[in-house]
């Protein structure tokens, strides 16, 4: 399998030399890191192309590093089942600077697309309908960004006394806690209910 995958990853390169960045191989899995404007040439060859045929998105999310210059990866998984094989492509981009999008090659882009913008604050160009799509509306920031505060934002809810919809500061519900995660067999120092009768040498049975 390692050597199918390498001889895959050679073969795009080659077919694609300007575009692709590098590859490797994790955990059974061809990785491409692709250039940023090039993924939607890239993606199309991937699902045209009858030596790849990844015809299904399977997953596209995206990756925060806030010490890079370009901070986000944005990464696709891409499924091929006449293949049986999958392949992820990885593009790196800034808070600035945005993607091209792929909706035009796989319609299951959009939604994934939107979830990166709403969580990430990632910029996908050419995208229909890029808005938010779990947070709030009036929503302030980007909450999956590592840099992004617990408190001090505003969530917005329906109060049923005011009989309209608030915004109130976003606050941590539950104080921190310790937990005691010893197991009871190891860490119980104290006597539990019926325990009592190994100590007294009276369990299995009378003491003759």
């Amino acid at each position: 399998m390692t050597q199918a995958l390498k001889d895959l990853g050679d073969y795009i390169a080659s077919a694609r030399p300007s575009e692709i960045l590098g590859s490797e191989i994790q955990h059974g899995q061809l990785t491409l890191k692709v250039k940023r404007g090039a993924i939607v040439g890239v993606t199309t060859f991937l699902r045209d192309d009858p030596k790849c045929r990844f015809k299904m998105l399977v997953e596209l999310c995206g990756v925060d590093y806030p010490d890079r210059a370009e901070r986000f990866d944005v990464v696709y998984i891409l499924l091929s089942l006449s293949l049986n094989q999958r392949i992820r492509l990885k593009v790196a981009t800034d808070e600035e600077t945005p993607v091209p999008s792929i909706t035009g090659i796989y319609n299951a882009a959009g939604w994934y697309e939107r979830e990166a913008w709403d969580l990430f604050g990632i910029y996908f160009s050419d995208h229909p309908d890029l808005r938010r799509i779990l947070t709030d509306y009036g929503f302030e920031g980007h909450p999956l960004r590592k840099d992004f505060p617990l408190t001090g934002y505003v969530e917005v809810r329906y109060d049923e006394e005011q009989k309209r919809v608030v915004y109130e500061p976003v606050k941590l519900k539950q104080e921190f806690r310790s937990f005691d995660f010893l197991s009871p067999w190891e860490g119980m120092n104290e006597i539990l209910p019926g325990d009592e009768k190994a100590i007294d040498g009276k369990a299995g049975g009378h003491a003759p």
